[in-house]
C-alpha cells in the first residue's frame, strides 16, 4: 500500500503552518488556508503517517522508553527510573505540532464542510474516521504523560484536562463516531491515502469498537461501571477486530521517513528481557527439540542431541555467583543455562532467535558493519583483570552458541565488570523480521488483543460475545498463526506445565505452583553437581504475591507474549494497571540514582514505585507554557515525576 510522502498542491500552504516549532507559533490558527482548499483525507493521511514515528522519534520513544518500560527489550531507562528531556521534548513537539494538530484540523475541516453543505459522498465517513484516529492519538499521549487538552492546539493556548476527563471524552467519541460511520457507503477517497485500512469503512468501524474496548478495560480498576458499560456496548456491536484479516497494521519501509521500521536502528541490540524469558521458559509443554528445524542445525547429518545441549526440565544451568548479580528478584538470577530450555513457548524462538544459530534466516546480523553477532565466545574474568593478558588461564570462557538466556537490567557493580557475556553474540536478540522493514506491517491492533480483552471481561463477569475460555484460546490461536507455529497449538493449550513465574497455559488448570521446586544445577567454577530450591517469584503488587496461576495471570501472560514486540506501550499499560505480568526488579549491586527507593533490603519484593509510570513533561513545555504545565501537574495529582502513577493505574 502506498503512503503519501509528497506534499499535495492543495496542502502546501498548510504545511508551512505546521512546520514551526515554537509553542506559541503552533497555536496560530491552523485553518488560515480556507477549508475549501483542504481535503480531509490528506490530513488523516498525514496524521497516521506521523504517528508511525520516524527513526529519530521511534528510537527514543518506541525503543528506549516503551520497550524498556514494557519489558519487550532489556535497556535500563524507564525500568530504572530514568528519562531524557531531549527525547521527551522531541516526541511531545511532534505530537502537538503534527499528529494531533493534523487530526484535529481534519475533524474541524470535515465539520465545517458538512455545516456548509460543501460535502462529497464520503465526507461524513471521513469525519468519523478522523474522530476514531484522534482518539488513538490522544490515548497514546495521555497514557504517556497524563493530563492533556481535550480541545487543544487549535489557535489558543489550551486548557488541560484530567486523565479521567480525557478518557470520558475518548470513549464517548468512539461510541458516537462508530455509530455514525456508514460502512455501507460505496464512495471513498483513494485507498492510497489510508495506510491503515485503505478506506475500508467496515474495518475502521471494527477498529473504533475494539479501541473502545481497550480504553474501557484501561479504566476498569478505577471506574468499573463506566468501563463495563462502554465495553459491553462495543463488544456486542457486531463490528470488532476478531479476525487477523481485520488487524490494523501499517506497512513499513527502509530508509528514513515516517514509515521506516520503528526498530531499525542497527546499534540497538534489542536483547530479550528477563521478563520475557521467565514467562516463556517452561510454558506450554512444547520441547525445544520439537521446534528445531533440521536444516538449521550446524551439521544436518547428526541428530540434534549430539549437537546441542537440550537441557532437562529440572535443570537451571551453571551457577556463577561471583559474575551474575543476585540482588534482583529474577528467579533465575545467578544461573547461566548452558543449552536450550527443555520446553519453551513456540513463539519464543520466533521472536528472539537462538544465539549462534547462523543458519536461521531470522537471526539478526545487526550491526552489519561488525561481526559481533557471530561471536558467541565470551569470558568471565577471574580476579581484577583479564588474566590472559598476563599469560594466565584462570578466566572462564563460555560459548553462548545455542543457549537462551536473559539478564535483569540495573547496576551489576563489580560482578558486571567481570562478566563479558553481556554482548551481542551471547544473548537472544529480536528477530530480523521485526527490524528489517520486510514484515507485513507494524501492528497497532490485532485480533488476539480483542480476544484477550473479551477473556478478561468474562473473568470480571461482564456480558461478552463468547466465553472467557473460548476467547482466551482464540487469542492464543491468532497469535500462534501470526508467528507461524499453529502446529503446536493443541498440545500447548492442554499443557499444565508452569513457566518460571508459576503460570500455566491450560484455562481449566488453576492450581497454584508449589512454594519451591528442587532443581539441578552445576557449580560453574568447579563443575560439581548440586541442587537448588527454586522459588517462584512473589509478584507482591498483584494479590500480595500469593496468586500466580489464576485466569487473569494466564490472560495477561498470553497477551504480553502476543503483543511482543509490536505493542510495548500496551504491555507497559497492562503492568501499570494490574501489576501483571511479573516484571523482575533491576539488579541493585550499587544504588541506582533514579531509583533510590529500590535497595538490597527490599529488592526481593515488588512495589509500584519500582517501575516507571509515565513520562515527565518536557522542559520546553514547562518553560514556554508555565500556566499550562502548572494546570497539568495539578490535575496529575502528584509531582511531575517518572514514578507518579496515572489515574487508571495501581497507586501502591
Amino acid at each position: 500500500m502506498k503512503k503519501m510522502f509528497k506534499p499535495f498542491a492543495l496542502l502546501s500552504a498548510m504545511l508551512l503552518i505546521f512546520s514551526c516549532s515554537d509553542f506559541e507559533e503552533i497555536n496560530e490558527n491552523p485553518l488560515a488556508v480556507t477549508a475549501d482548499q483542504v481535503e480531509v483525507e490528506f490530513l488523516i493521511n498525514r496524521s497516521i503517517g506521523g504517528t508511525q514515528q520516524n527513526p529519530h522519534i521511534s528510537e527514543r520513544i518506541f525503543v528506549l522508553y516503551w520497550m524498556d518500560a514494557g519489558r519487550t527489550a532489556r535497556l535500563g531507562t524507564l525500568s530504572e527510573g530514568g528519562s531524557n528531556d531531549g527525547w521527551t521534548s522531541d516526541y511531545f513537539q511532534d505530537y502537538v505540532s503534527r499528529w494531533l494538530r493534523d487530526i484535529n484540523t481534519a475533524v474541524s475541516v470535515a465539520e465545517g464542510k458538512i455545516a456548509e453543505g460543501n460535502v462529497k459522498e464520503y465526507t461524513n465517513n471521513m469525519l468519523q474516521i478522523a474522530r476514531i484516529w484522534r482518539a488513538y492519538v490522544m490515548s497514546e499521549m495521555t497514557d504517556n504523560f497524563g493530563p492533556i487538552p481535550i480541545n487543544g492546539f487549535q489557535g489558543v493556548n489550551p486548557e488541560y484536562n484530567s486523565v479521567e476527563d480525557v478518557y470520558d471524552f475518548m470513549l464517548n467519541e468512539l461510541a458516537d463516531a462508530t455509530s455514525k460511520l456508514d460502512e455501507t457507503n460505496t464512495f471513498a477517497p483513494s485507498g492510497d491515502l489510508d495506510p491503515a485500512f485503505g478506506y475500508d469503512y467496515t474495518k475502521w468501524k471494527k477498529y473504533g469498537n475494539s479501541l473502545r474496548m481497550r480504553l474501557a478495560m484501561r479504566i476498569s480498576e478505577v471506574d468499573a461501571a463506566k468501563a463495563k458499560s462502554h465495553f459491553e456496548a462495543a463488544a456486542s456491536s457486531g463490528f470488532i477486530i476478531d479476525s487477523p484479516a481485520d488487524d490494523l497494521k501499517v506497512k513499513e519501509d527502509g530508509g528514513w521517513n515516517d514509515y521506516t521500521n520503528v526498530m531499525s536502528r542497527q546499534w540497538n541490540s534489542h536483547y530479550m528481557s528477563a521478563a520475557y524469558k521467565n514467562l516463556t521458559v517452561g510454558l506450554g509443554g512444547v520441547t525445544s527439540e520439537d521446534q528445531f528445524p533440521d536444516d538449521q542445525l550446524p551439521d544436518d547429518q547428526l541428530p540434534i542431541d549430539e549437537q546441542i545441549n537440550l537441557t532437562p526440565a529440572n535443570y537451571l544451568g551453571l551457577r556463577f555467583e561471583d559474575h551474575f548479580s543476585l540482588l534482583t528478584n529474577d528467579p533465575a538470577a545467578g544461573f547461566w543455562l548452558d543449552g536450550l530450555p527443555n520446553t519453551v513457548d513456540p513463539r519464543g524462538y520466533k521472536t528472539y532467535p537462538i544465539p549462534g544459530n547462523l543458519k536461521d534466516p531470522e537471526y539478526n546480523n545487526y550491526p552489519t558493519w561488525s561481526n559481533s553477532h557471530a561471536e558467541s565466545e565470551r569470558k568471565l574474568i577471574i580476579g581484577e583483570s583479564d588474566n590472559d593478558e598476563n599469560g594466565e588461564t584462570d578466566d572462564i570462557t563460555i560459548d553462548a552458541a545455542f543457549s537462551w538466556n536473559a539478564f535483569a537490567a540495573g547496576d551489576w557493580g563489580d560482578k558486571g565488570a567481570k562478566n563479558q557475556l553481556r554482548s551481542t553474540g551471547s544473548y537472544p536478540r529480536l528477530a530480523h523480521r521485526f527490524r528489517g522493514g520486510e514484515n507485513d506491517g507494524r501492528v497497532f491492533f490485532a485480533s488476539w488483543e480483542t480476544h484477550f480483552l473479551i477473556a478478561e471481561a468474562a473473568v470480571k463477569g461482564w456480558s461478552t460475545p463468547m466465553s472467557g475460555k473460548a476467547a482466551y484460546e482464540a487469542g492464543i490461536a491468532d497469535s500462534f498463526a501470526y508467528f507461524g507455529v499453529s502446529d503446536h497449538l493443541t498440545d500447548y493449550l492442554a499443557s499444565q506445565d508452569y513457566n518460571n513465574a508459576g503460570t500455566s497455559v491450560n484455562w481449566d488448570h488453576t492450581t497454584e505452583p508449589p512454594a519451591t521446586v528442587t532443581m539441578d544445577y552445576k557449580n560453574g567454577y568447579t563443575g560439581a553437581d548440586a541442587t537448588y530450591n527454586y522459588k517462584y517469584p512473589e509478584n507482591t503488587i498483584y494479590k500480595g504475591g500469593s496468586v500466580k496461576n489464576d485466569h487473569l495471570n494466564k490472560i495477561i501472560t498470553q497477551k504480553f507474549i502476543a503483543q511482543t514486540p509490536w505493542l510495548p506501550l500496551e504491555t507497559w499499560s497492562d503492568h501499570r494497571r494490574l501489576g501483571l505480568p511479573f516484571f523482575e526488579n533491576p539488579a541493585v549491586e550499587n544504588p541506582i540514582p533514579d531509583l533510590p527507593q529500590l535497595t538490597p533490603g527490599n529488592v526481593m519484593s515488588n512495589q509500584v514505585n519500582f517501575f516507571g509510570q509515565r513520562l515527565k513533561f518536557p522542559s520546553s513545555f514547562v518553560n514556554n507554557v508555565p500556566a499550562g504545565h502548572a494546570q497539568a501537574v495539578q490535575l496529575l495529582g502528584g509531582p511531575d515525576a517518572v514514578h507518579t502513577p496515572l489515574w487508571w493505574a495501581k497507586q501502591n
